[in-house]
């Protein structure tokens, strides 16, 4: 019996010490703190701009790279977030690089449940604090409409497709009455089924070089007209 209580705590001290290493960086701050440390305060004439998102946002970066070679913009995306994880990282991976402008795409991972069930009041809410604190530090905000998906690869049957149409409607009517940018990825790229078709996702979700061209010229766009307010 002594062995068997020895045993248990041993157990129960090993799950513990995992759990909680796995808990201290929840919303993996990790990631890009060494980065993030070696960037130079921007010169007073540079666009400095911030994508913040998950795996959409990095994938971009993977599947893309000539789009940001030369051009002030730094990625800050972490593939399977949620909104409530950027809005911890967001003071260190985006308003401690003093950008001029930063581009926000989030929500389907939420949409998905990655870190448990989420409201679409909860997802906004998230979004809204993002977009405070960005504005509060002079930061110009672009909020982007969340990507179709008519279903999740890694967890299908959680029907998204009206959910990303309801929250997008709340990040357009939040943005225009707060004087941001709202950037419309989805409506140039949905199809009839309010998914995302194959030609720019080959998993409906995770846009491939296609995708991402199609969204260039709309966040570029996007940034200026940003940089102009």
């Amino acid at each position: 019996m002594k062995n068997f209580r020895l045993l248990l705590m041993g157990i129960l001290a090993t799950f513990l010490t995992n759990n909680t290493m796995v808990a201290q960086d929840w919303a993996n701050l990790k990631m890009f703190q060494e980065a993030n440390e070696q960037i130079e305060t921007p010169a007073p004439d540079e666009n400095r701009v911030v994508f913040m998102g998950n795996s959409i946002t990095i994938g971009w970066l993977n599947s893309r790279p000539e789009f940001f070679e030369g051009k002030p913009y730094i990625n800050r995306g972490i593939s399977g977030q949620t909104t409530p994880q950027m809005l911890i990282r967001f003071r260190q991976d985006v308003i401690d690089l003093n950008p001029k402008a930063v581009v926000i795409l989030a929500g389907t991972n939420d949409i998905a449940g990655n870190t448990g069930p989420s409201s679409l009041e909860m997802i906004m809410d998230n979004i809204k604090g993002m977009a405070e604190m960005a504005h509060a530090n002079g930061i110009k905000v672009i909020l982007s409409s969340t990507l179709p998906a008519y279903d999740y690869p890694w967890k299908p049957g959680m029907e998204p497709a009206g959910k990303i149409i309801a929250l997008n409607k709340m990040i357009r009517e939040y943005a225009q009455d707060n004087n941001h940018i709202y950037l419309d990825y989805f409506s140039e790229m949905v199809d009839e089924r309010n998914g995302l078709p194959k030609k720019y996702a080959e998993d409906e979700v995770h846009p491939t070089v296609e995708g991402y061209k199609v969204m260039e010229p709309l966040v570029e766009k996007a940034i200026q007209k940003a940089l102009k307010k």
